[in-house]
């Protein structure tokens, strides 16, 4: 277990180091998902030996939301002041990203013949 923990945090330092060092507008965990994907894809025992402690990990994801439901508990004034404009920009990111996530599913749809 600990090798593979010590795996998945070398794969997200991988990628921190990738976005600063390329300048990427992209999350430094982000890359280092990607070239995981392409490490399993390539390796396929490397998926086998991280397996069991990922569905550990994301049987206990529910623990990392503790940390920002303490954030929201310290930040109440600011809810009260500046409630409505955080309300409107999460109802509308909402949208667009079930908006997006349909668009992008019947274009793969199409794209690998089903019916949309």
């Amino acid at each position: 277990m600990i090798h593979a923990v010590a795996l998945l945090l070398a794969f997200q330092l991988a990628g921190e180091i990738a976005a600063r060092l390329t300048g990427l507008p992209l999350p430094g965990p982000v890359l280092g998902m990607a070239a995981m994907l392409v490490a399993f894809l390539a390796l396929p025992w490397l998926h086998a030996r991280t397996e069991a402690t990922a569905q550990g990990l994301l049987g206990h994801l529910s623990l990392l939301f503790v940390p920002a439901g303490v954030g929201v508990v310290g930040h109440l004034g600011r809810l009260g002041t500046d409630g409505a404009p955080i309300a409107a920009a999460i109802l509308i990111s909402t949208m667009l990203a079930i908006a997006v996530g349909a668009v992008v599913f019947v274009a793969v749809a199409r794209l690998v013949g089903g019916r949309a």
